[in-house]
């Protein structure tokens, strides 16, 4: 149902690293509860959305890297990217967890025998897969029609700058999401969306798993790189790529850090916001 209502609708350094690719998560069951009232989300991205959709009260369980919005911090803690605490979660009583591709495989079979119902995410590969996983958990909370306008509202966002994007000169862009070994993102994931829906090219699209070199940075030269992380790794990094005076990103100033948790939440909402923002150093 979540998906036919989509395309009925729409046209058109290691903590980082393991955030970032934790925030990627996209709902790839195809049932869910019936307004499920207590829930635990496993991902960072999982507790925006249901904060999003207005039942932010109703997560009884989330994990350590849950810390948008700030109310969230304030929620049980039941483990982290990789570990979760099977008996803390049961002793919360949950109609549902939502588990990620990264929840150590072993717990989740484990609450499964325990009789507690695991929903397991995968990839988000661009908006489109965003909105899905969006309109998944608006079943799940019984929050469609609430969901069905942000959904609108974000596609109308995203295709305006689009349309307006389409029409300028590409300009080549590198994405860093992790250092030692530097690490980047492919043509498969929403953040390459980002990149091309605001008329940039990634210049890192193939490269796979996303362990990248300095030295192919160099040498395919990007225009602008975005930094993502925070605090003084993420700075350290845009001052060693400053010292490459070859580089045209270097030459332009055109090197920004972005902020790990505002770029890596895939909401609808936050995805739209977030490519206004980069369209505009896009330029």
């Amino acid at each position: 149902m979540h998906r036919a209502l989509f395309y009925h609708r729409m046209t058109g350094t290691m903590k980082t690293k393991m955030y970032f690719i934790f925030a990627f998560l996209l709902v790839s069951v195809c049932s869910c509860p019936d307004n499920a009232k207590r829930i635990v989300s496993l991902g960072p991205a999982i507790t925006e959305e249901l904060y999003l959709l207005g039942v932010g009260e109703d997560i009884v369980g989330d994990t350590v890297y849950c810390v948008r919005p700030e109310s969230a911090t304030d929620i049980e803690k039941v483990g982290n990217v990789m570990e979760i605490n099977v008996e803390k979660i049961v002793s919360l009583k949950p109609d549902a967890v939502i588990a990620t591709n990264l929840t150590n495989q072993r717990q989740v079979e484990k609450l499964k025998y325990l009789g507690i119902k695991v929903y397991k995410i995968g990839l988000a590969k661009n908006f489109e897969e965003i909105c899905e996983q969006f309109l998944f958990l608006a079943e799940m909370v019984g929050k469609q029609k609430e969901a069905s306008g942000i959904v609108n509202d974000a596609a109308k966002k995203v295709n305006s700058v689009k349309e307006k994007r389409a029409i300028i000169p590409k300009q080549k862009v590198f994405v860093q999401v992790g250092a030692n070994p530097l690490f980047t993102i492919s043509s498969d994931s929403f953040v390459n969306d980002y990149i091309t829906s605001a008329g940039g090219i990634n210049i890192a699209s193939d490269s796979g798993a996303g362990y990248f070199s300095k030295e192919e940075v160099l040498k395919r030269n990007p225009d602008i790189i975005f930094i993502v992380g925070m605090g003084v790794e993420a700075d350290g990094e845009k001052k060693m790529w400053e010292e490459y005076k070859d580089l045209n990103a270097a030459k332009n100033n055109k090197i920004y850090i972005f902020d790990s948790y505002k770029m890596c939440s895939p909401t609808p909402k936050s995805f739209a916001e977030m490519l206004e923002e980069i369209s505009e150093v896009i330029s």
